[in-house]
């Protein structure tokens, strides 16, 4: 079941997302899902869905509500859309790290009041700029956050000083990261430069590439979409969630 959610945190009300089991009674381990850059649409909602149905309490934090109301992004489309461009870009400019974990803060919040969930060891999943955030929040929120997935994430170890991967000491959480084979915001070095950051700070981690895959290959719009890779997420993230969340 999906409703949308108005949650209070230090900058607003922030719309949002949640999605509870159609069966059982709960209460169920709690997930915050982050958002890819196409924003909040129809096929994350698919993807919500299918979580929460694996028995989980989804929250998804719409992360461009800073900017108002907006249409859903085309990405099939919006190349030749100069319009629809400028409308991305004002989205994407709505929001930053800081934004992003006040946000977090939030999702956190609901899930503490939310008595269908059980959120003493939350999961974070986030797919292109949310795999990033998810990585963010694993590390911002140490004690909060039992495992955190990152799905073709990009930017995540680079020479930027609040890259993803300077903040691994930080985190306590199991994680699992997933590129893709041909994506030029996550290329070997920086896989290479992140599994060392981990393994240095003691994580539990997999740092993975799926051959073959793009970016964008998990969500069933994207022209990137690769059936058999985004089946793999599910049954990597499932694992991960049941072994952590359900134990």
């Amino acid at each position: 079941m999906r409703q949308e959610i108005s949650i209070p945190t230090k900058d607003g009300a922030m719309r949002a997302f949640a999605f509870t089991p159609d069966a059982g009674e709960g209460p169920w381990p709690g997930v915050i899902f982050y958002m890819d850059a196409p924003a909040i649409r129809p096929a994350l909602f698919d993807m919500g869905e299918r979580l929460a149905a694996h028995g989980y309490v989804v929250v998804m934090p719409d992360l461009y509500w800073r900017a108002g109301p907006y249409e859903p992004i085309d990405m099939a489309t919006i190349r030749n859309d100069e319009a629809r461009r400028e409308a991305f870009g004002r989205l994407r400019a709505s929001t930053n790290p800081q934004a992003q974990m006040v946000d977090t803060e939030g999702a956190l919040a609901w899930l503490d009041q939310e008595p269908r969930a059980k959120a003493d060891k939350v999961g974070l999943t986030g797919y292109c700029m949310g795999g990033g955030i998810a990585l963010r929040a694993a590390a911002a929120f140490p004690d909060r956050i039992a495992a955190a997935a990152s799905f073709h994430g990009g930017n995540l170890a680079t020479d930027e000083p609040d890259s993803p991967h300077r903040q691994a000491d930080q985190i306590k959480a199991r994680v699992l990261v997933a590129g893709a084979d041909e994506d030029r915001s996550f290329p070997p070095e920086q896989k290479v430069r992140l599994e060392a950051a981990l393994q240095a700070a003691g994580v539990e981690a997999e740092v993975v590439i799926y051959p073959g895959a793009r970016h964008g290959y998990a969500p069933a719009d994207m022209a990137a979409y690769d059936a058999e890779a985004s089946e793999r997420h599910w049954r990597e993230l499932f694992d991960l969630f049941d072994a952590t969340l359900k134990g």
